[in-house]
C-alpha cells in the first residue's frame, strides 16, 4: 500500500459507476480509480456526467484520504477540445502542481451497429471520444510527464485485434489508439515517460447494457475468458494500472497487454 502517495493521475472517464446490483465497481475508469486511491495517489477525474464525477470524488476521498479533483470534459465533434483538454491540464497542475499518470480511459460507441448501417456522426463519437480524446490528451501533458518521468496507460481492445462485429468504429479508434501509443513511445520513452496499451475485457454496466440492447451481438464477440471469469475493474485491471505506474517497474514501453480475467499480463 502507499506505492503511489505523493503522485498525481489523471483519469478519463473516471466517474463512480455500478453494476445493477446498485454496489459492485461497474467501469473500468472508476476501477482504477479505486485501485490508485488505496495507494495514495491524489486523482483528477474526467468525464460528462458531473454527478457520477462528484460521486467518485465523495467515496475515494472518505474512504481512502487522498485528494481528488473532478473536471467535467467532453471530447467531442464540434468542440473546441483543445481548450477542454487544455482546461483539464491546467487545473490539475494549478491544483496539485504535477502529473505523474495519464489514463486515457474514456470511450464512446455505438457498438452493435453494423459497417453499412454506421452512420458519420456514430463513427465521429467513437473517434473523438477515444482516438482524438488520447491524442489531445497525450501532447498537453507531455512536458508535465516529462519533467516527472510519467507513465501513459492507454486502453485498446480485442475488437480492433479481432475485427469484432458490429464494432466498426470502437475497433477502428482502439486501433488508432494502439498506434499512437507506439509512437509515443518510441518517441517518448528517451524523454523517460512510460508509455503502455492495455486490452481488458472486464464486466462492466457498459457490457451489461451491450449485452441487453445487442444480444445477438454480444453473443458472437463477448467471450468467456478461459479462467472462468471476466477481469474485476478494481482487483485486476486497476491493480496492472498500479503496477505500470509503479516507480520500480521496468516494462518495455510501447508494448500491448491483454488481461484475460485472472490471467494477469501477457504480451
Amino acid at each position: 500500500m502507499g506505492f503511489l502517495k505523493g503522485k498525481v493521475a489523471i483519469i478519463t472517464g473516471g466517474g463512480r459507476v455500478v453494476l445493477s446490483d446498485g454496489k459492485s465497481c461497474g467501469s473500468i475508469g472508476y476501477g482504477i480509480a479505486i485501485a490508485y486511491a488505496k495507494e495514495g495517489c491524489d486523482l483528477v477525474v474526467t468525464g460528462r456526467n458531473l454527478q457520477k464525477l462528484e460521486e467518485a470524488r465523495e467515496e475515494l476521498e472518505r474512504l481512502y484520504g487522498v485528494k481528488v479533483l473532478p473536471v467535467q470534459a467532453d471530447v467531442s465533434a464540434g468542440s473546441d477540445n483543445e481548450a477542454v483538454v487544455r482546461r483539464v491540464v491546467d487545473e490539475t497542475v494549478r491544483t496539485f502542481g504535477r502529473i505523474d499518470v495519464l489514463i486515457n480511459n474514456a470511450q464512446a460507441s455505438a457498438s452493435g451497429v453494423t459497417l453499412a448501417d454506421h452512420t458519420t456522426e456514430q463513427f465521429d463519437l467513437a473517434l473523438y471520444s477515444g482516438l482524438y480524446a488520447a491524442f489531445y490528451y497525450m501532447r498537453a501533458c507531455y512536458p508535465h510527464l516529462k519533467e516527472t518521468k510519467g507513465t501513459v496507460i492507454n486502453f485498446a481492445s480485442g475488437a480492433g485485434l479481432f475485427g469484432n462485429y458490429g464494432q466498426c468504429a470502437y475497433a477502428a479508434a482502439k486501433e488508432g489508439i494502439r498506434g499512437l501509443s507506439r509512437v509515443a513511445a518510441t518517441e517518448w520513452g528517451p524523454d523517460g515517460i512510460n508509455v503502455n496499451v492495455i486490452c481488458p475485457i472486464a464486466w462492466t454496466a457498459q457490457l451489461e447494457t451491450f449485452q441487453k440492447a445487442y444480444p445477438d451481438a454480444f453473443q458472437a464477440n463477448v467471450k468467456m475468458p478461459p479462467m472462468g471469469h471476466y477481469g474485476d475493474p478494481e482487483t485486476e485491471i486497476g491493480r496492472v494500472c498500479v503496477r505500470l505506474a509503479h516507480p520500480d517497474f521496468k516494462y518495455l514501453t510501447g508494448e500491448t497487454l491483454t488481461l484475460e480475467g485472472g490471467l494477469g499480463l501477457r504480451p
